[in-house]
């Protein structure tokens, strides 16, 4: 198994494709894609809409079956083929979602979406103080208090509290690698610090892998280790954030870089990120 500075790979694939439709009417959304993600690395894949970065994510989590190619786990090509492989898979790969609003179930209270964590950890018969001590240390993680959630409905939370919500069961699950497809889209830019401080924090206590989904270069630029430059379900660029965004090969990443505000000369662009860290 390869290494590199951050460990072993983690998950992999290799020509990962995925087709809608049939025809005429064909779309190619994922297009004979390669990827590795390690041990303990945050990864950015950048695009536009459209430009196939949530399909892919989506076929990591196991929501979508590619169309060709294959998934590699722990070295091993996937198989989530059954309910219980499913749910093994589940309990190391997780996701942080745009929309906090629709990623819960509006009849299930605070406590419920936090026991599903615990079921999911194949905790059983642990008792009620137990249970109530692991939901507590979950919430007091991304600054909530456990007792003023209780009993309610995700649709009787803010934005941020919801948001803080999803890292607090990703601290319950503890997974090998989290997909953040937009996490702090929807959220003012004082929660949106706070949220990526979150992960960051998680990323460094048990060395999860973080793969943001996202539009926002600079964003990927600040956090990342790697870069992965989507275009129309094609990987154009790829590399550290400092090959792929200071010093890119593809048109269209130099167009992406073009849109950016120019509030820094390009030269305090890699000044500011040591200051950012």
């Amino acid at each position: 198994m390869t290494r590199n500075k951050y460990g072993d790979i983690f998950l992999s694939a290799k020509s990962l494709t995925r087709e809608f439709g049939y025809g005429d009417n064909k779309t190619i959304a994922v297009n004979d894609v390669d990827f590795e993600f390690h041990r303990g690395e945050i990864v950015s894949i950048v695009g536009e809409s459209g430009s196939g970065k949530t399909t892919l994510a989506k076929m990591v989590l196991g929501l979508l079956k590619p169309t060709k190619g294959e998934i590699f786990f722990e070295g091993k090509p996937r198989d989530i083929s059954s309910y219980t492989k499913r749910r093994q898979y589940w309990q190391t790969i997780q996701a942080i979602f745009q929309d906090p609003f629709s990623t819960y179930n509006i009849f299930n209270r605070v406590d419920s979406v936090l026991l599903d964590c615990i079921r999911l950890q194949g905790l059983k018969n642990i008792g009620k103080e137990e249970e109530i001590k692991k939901m507590k240390a979950a919430c007091e993680f991304v600054n909530l208090k456990f007792e003023e959630l209780s009993n309610k409905y995700p649709f009787e939370l803010s934005g941020g509290q919801m948001q803080r919500l999803m890292i607090a069961r990703i601290f319950m699950l503890h997974p090998g690698l989290l997909i953040a497809d937009e996490p702090t889209s929807m959220i003012d830019a004082c929660s949106r610090a706070t949220i990526l401080d979150m992960l960051l924090k998680l990323r460094d206590e048990i060395n999860m892998t973080i793969v943001f989904i996202t539009h926002d270069i600079g964003l990927a630029y600040y956090i990342s280790d790697t870069v992965y430059i989507m275009e129309k379900g094609i990987i154009v660029e790829r590399g550290t954030a400092d090959e792929a965004i200071l010093h890119p090969k593809s048109d269209y990443t130099k167009r992406l870089l073009g849109d950016v505000p120019k509030i820094y000369e390009p030269w305090d662009f890699s000044r500011n990120k040591e200051k950012a860290v």
